[in-house]
């Protein structure tokens, strides 16, 4: 082949691979769909799908989620002193919301604002990803979670229409979370609430619905208010593998952990299910019981690490608000 014929089809190979996705047999499946279910308009869907990328580096960014890390390479991601400080500062200043949104659904304020301090440093870093993409590429490029990712990319173009969002210009996380408290679109959809009172649920520049919608999601997966997250524990013998082993929703007491070797370190009242949480340190195992509240935030991400990060960075950020007040006089 000669080098300038060579050279053409090489400049030219990303346009042609990005024009052929709305040519895909499950691509344009999917449009008919979208058509006949939810009556949305086929020309329109076409010039949208003409204009998406498959991005290889979103699927390698799914591979390889900081969630596999062990717990000691995991916990200095969330737990730095700049987070725990800007989580001080994101409660004062929007104090009144947060409390107004723990008196309505029971969630505390230090959990609100732990779950958006990991999620976006407060709304710092709400992704820089193109939703499209990365729903269209994750829902018809990676067999793993194909159905989820095309099932939100379905709850996408809904949520935008029913939203007033431009579907071809929002941006969220490699795996399409998007707005202040990382909502997917099916979430945003069914746990979004207009806690500001105007009228619309944005989860982008409203930081009192963000506020609001994070505590009504945890709300919505059964957080028991004023009940504890999670105790640490100890085990003994080899009947605690037996107790970790039935996953994390909540499903035995400490009485009948006890009978496996499972012990909290202390009483903190609680009498309901629980689960057993193991931790890797670098060089031992930390173990936790988790209550009810602990699942209720695993409903937001499944990993019990993401779980522990949000409860020890709640307790921090508290701890150094009440030091600063307390300084203050």
């Amino acid at each position: 082949m000669k080098p300038l014929i060579l050279f053409v089809l090489m400049t030219c190979m990303p346009l042609l691979a990005s024009a052929s996705v709305v040519e895909r047999d499950d691509v344009r499946g999917f449009i008919d769909g979208m058509v006949e279910r939810h009556g949305f308009e086929r020309a329109e869907l076409e010039a949208l799908f003409a204009t998406v990328t498959i991005q290889d580096e979103i699927i390698e960014l799914m591979t390889r989620p900081a969630e596999r890390r062990p717990w000691h390479q995991y916990r200095p991601i969330f737990l730095t002193d700049a987070r725990i400080q800007a989580g001080v500062e994101f409660w004062e200043a929007n104090a009144e919301t947060l409390a107004r949104a723990e008196a309505v659904y029971g969630v505390p304020a230090k959990v609100i604002v732990a779950i958006i301090g990991v999620e976006t440093f407060y709304g710092r870093h709400t992704g820089r990803h193109r939703v499209v993409d990365a729903l269209t590429t994750l829902g018809f490029d990676y067999p793993p979670r194909a159905d989820f990712f095309r099932r939100e990319l379905e709850q996408f173009l809904i949520m935008a229409r029913e939203e007033g969002l431009d579907p071809h210009t929002r941006t969220g996380s490699y795996a399409g979370a998007m707005g202040v408290p990382q909502f997917i679109s099916s979430s945003w959809r069914h746990y979004a609430v207009d806690f500001s009172g105007n009228g619309r649920r944005d989860l982008i520049d409203d930081i009192e619905d963000a506020i609001g919608s994070v505590a009504n999601y945890l709300a919505e997966h059964r957080w028991e208010p004023e009940a504890p997250i999670a105790v640490k524990a100890s085990v003994s013998g080899d009947g605690h593998e037996r107790v970790r082993a039935a996953g994390l929703r909540p499903h035995m007491t400490a009485a009948q952990m006890a009978e496996y070797g499972v012990h909290p370190r202390h009483d903190d009242g609680h009498t309901g299910p629980g689960a057993l949480i193991a931790l890797e340190q670098a060089d031992h195992m930390e173990y936790w019981i988790g209550w009810q509240n602990f699942y209720a935030i695993t409903r937001y991400n499944h990993s019990p690490l993401y779980a522990m990060a949000v409860y020890q960075l709640a307790r921090e950020i508290e701890a150094k608000r009440l030091a600063q007040r307390a300084a203050r006089g």
